[in-house]
């Protein structure tokens, strides 16, 4: 088969006239159509204005993140604290708490400034030598 049939009749209508006037049979055929140079250099341009837009775009995209970053990272950091002492019934804090030895039961006991007992646990062997302090207390609970 030959590559071209009808390129010395002119192009358009005539052309299309003459190939539908000594054809066999005309069919509805998909087929990948070359661009020409003028096309290819005209999508080009237009291919790098678009990824020039896009990277714009992509700019103003990581600047609204970061707005919406710093907006919602002190609430999530709420948030968590809030599920943390909903899931446990208490907070963690950190505070001035008072220790005390009973050699009696050698036992340590830390209370904290409302003189409730937070924490217990065995003495320690150098815990259990008594103090001038250990020896003046009345062992009353005030």
């Amino acid at each position: 088969m030959e590559k071209e049939i009808g390129k010395s009749v002119e192009a358009g209508q005539a052309r299309i006239d003459f190939l539908s006037s000594n054809c066999d049979k005309i069919e509805e055929k998909g087929y990948m159509k070359r661009f020409s140079s003028d096309q290819l250099a005209q999508m080009k341009e237009n291919l790098s204005e678009t990824c020039i837009q896009i990277n714009d775009i992509e700019d103003e995209k990581k600047e609204a993140m970061k707005d919406f970053k710093a907006r919602i990272d002190p609430l999530s950091d709420e948030r968590k604290r809030l599920l943390s002492g909903l899931k446990n019934k208490a907070e963690y804090i950190t505070e001035k708490c008072f220790k005390f030895v009973d050699v009696d039961s050698r036992e340590v006991g830390y209370y904290n400034g409302d003189g409730d007992l937070i924490e217990s646990r065995p003495t320690y062997p150098g815990e259990l030598q008594t103090n001038i302090f250990q020896m003046n207390r009345t062992g009353t609970n005030n």
